[in-house]
């Protein structure tokens, strides 16, 4: 699902980094190493049919190389 993110990333917390991350193979792989945490926050998102709403988004991040795959887990009211 294709969406845009139109207002700043709230509530932003680290719960996996380094080996917690299941994926961090993938992720050094494809990025390149680094620091990398997987983090997550809330904000208000456009989704393709222009609807808006508000979401708890998933996303990695690395210090150098920026956020990258986010993704929404669950909208909220």
């Amino acid at each position: 699902m294709n969406f845009r993110i139109v207002s700043p990333l709230r509530n932003i917390e680290t719960f996996a980094r380094g080996q917690g991350i299941h994926e961090l193979a993938r992720l050094k792989k494809v990025y390149g190493p680094g620091n990398w945490r997987k983090r997550k926050g809330h904000a208000i998102i456009e989704l393709e049919s222009g609807a808006r709403a508000f979401a708890e988004l998933h996303w990695y991040e690395a210090h150098g190389i920026g956020r990258k795959e986010f993704k929404i887990k669950r909208l909220l009211d």
